[in-house]
């Protein structure tokens, strides 16, 4: 598992990351493709338009001869004389033959301004209104400017004076409509690709997940193992004394090896209901028998259990009940053991004589239960952990401090369900301190 994982990690990574260059490349082909056909359909469509403008152009004047015996200097004359678009057209009627070419061709979205442009000798040209203007944003690429001739140059000296019409036509903002147009393959990419990276993501928190809840549960093995380990052992010497034939006729001994056994066997159920206690947890088939109680009678019920403890190890338990509203709706039991529970944590990772503080005070409309101890404290890793399931904080030797890991997760589960929250301070080396919140009545 060790291996495999940091394997399993870098290549869903590199799928990851090949995935987004590929979609990346694919968008960009994608736009060079629609840029290849938005050309190809623009200078269609200008074609068109030349041709519509600059067919069927009468002469003005009438000639009997046939086009192919007039005199080169008639040719000329006929040449000058014809009517340019400038003369057939104005500017309203041009834009509506431009927009129709463009409505053929796919280009509806497509904005665009005109000017025709011609050096005659009269010098006439018309214009649309913003037609430099958006031309100055063409060198910059905003633009698209396209320029096409409206009647080609007969080539002969006359050409000074008759110049061609062009047809220039700008379409702007062109980028930004390639892309308007590609925007729901955008959008479809861009979500893909996040959906993939979510299920990669998920895999890699999965197994992660999978590796903790693996050495979380190997430390559980290995802790009820030593738990039960222990009272097995000593239960196991008590009953080959008691079968010792001295023992046997000393009923001081008998009775002292018995209560060992006794007291090993209690030892034992504890063990065992707190596991079935954690799996009912699970199930969330606990019922809370919740009745209007006073917290300062059931923080005294806990006391009496871990005075005695305090005590034997030369300590000192600091008890300031400051609290004038302290009526609770709680269940007697559960309630008692998870008091019960932060004050046997905080002997158990106390120095060799423990200082117990336990305080209550009011805030508003809560109780808060303060419990401090001059222990070993938690580093932020243990402190973000602690009321993990079966999570145990390392203190050098795993079974220096007995137990499952089971207590604090217990204790959140309970607090939760009595509606309070609890918080946990500490320090490494100083001790840590744990803070219960819990709704008071009236």
């Amino acid at each position: 598992m060790k291996k495999t994982l940091p394997l399993i990690t870098v290549l869903i990574t590199l799928s990851l990351l090949g995935i987004i260059f590929f979609q990346i490349l694919w968008l960009d082909s994608a736009r060079d493709a629609r840029n290849k056909q938005l050309d190809e359909n623009l200078f269609q469509s200008m074609q068109e338009v030349a041709l519509e403008l600059t067919e069927d152009k009468p002469s003005i004047l009438n000639f009997n001869k046939k086009s192919d015996l007039l005199f080169p200097s008639d040719k000329m004359q006929m040449q000058y004389l014809k009517p340019s678009v400038l003369q057939r057209f104005n500017e309203e009627e041009i834009y509506i033959i431009i927009r129709r070419t463009f409505d053929k061709f796919h280009l509806k979205n497509y904005q665009f301004e005109f000017a025709i442009t011609s050096n005659s000798l009269t010098g006439q040209q018309m214009l649309s209104n913003n037609y430099y203007a958006l031309y100055a944003d063409s060198a910059s690429g905003k633009n698209t400017s396209f320029v096409i001739p409206l009647e080609p140059s007969s080539g002969s000296n006359f050409e000074n004076l008759v110049g061609e019409e062009l047809l220039n036509v700008i379409v702007p903002h062109r980028n930004s409509m390639i892309l308007k147009e590609m925007f729901w393959f955008i959008i479809g990419a861009i979500l893909f690709t996040m959906i993939i990276t979510t299920a990669f993501f998920i895999t890699v928190r999965t197994l992660l997940r999978q590796k903790k809840v693996s050495e979380i549960k190997n430390d559980f093995i290995n802790n009820m193992t030593h738990e039960f380990k222990t009272p097995l052992a000593t239960i196991s010497l008590a009953v080959d004394a008691l079968k010792n034939e001295k023992v046997i006729n000393d009923k001081e001994k008998t009775n002292y090896f018995t209560g060992i056994i006794k007291e090993e066997n209690i030892r034992m159920n504890k063990q065992v209901e707190t596991i079935l206690q954690a799996a009912l947890l699970d199930k969330q088939e606990v019922q809370l028998n919740l009745k209007k109680l006073s917290a300062h009678q059931l923080i005294d019920a806990a006391l009496n259990n871990i005075t005695l403890q305090v005590e034997e190890r030369g300590g000192k338990l600091a008890v300031n009940k400051a609290a004038q509203k302290e009526m609770i709706m709680a269940d007697e039991v559960h309630f008692t053991n998870l008091i019960n529970n932060l004050l046997d944590n905080a002997v158990k990772y106390s120095n060799e004589h423990p200082i117990i503080k336990l305080s209550t005070q009011n805030i508003g409309k809560q109780l808060r239960i303060k419990i401090e101890d001059n222990g070993i404290g938690m580093n932020k890793e243990t402190l973000s952990r602690i009321f993990e399931k079966f999570y145990r904080a390392h203190t050098g030797n795993v079974h220096n401090v007995k137990g499952f890991g089971l207590g604090l997760s217990y204790v959140k589960t309970m607090i939760d369900a009595h509606k309070g929250t609890i918080k946990a301070e500490s320090t490494p080396g100083k001790g840590s301190s744990f803070i219960v919140t819990i709704p008071v009545l009236g």
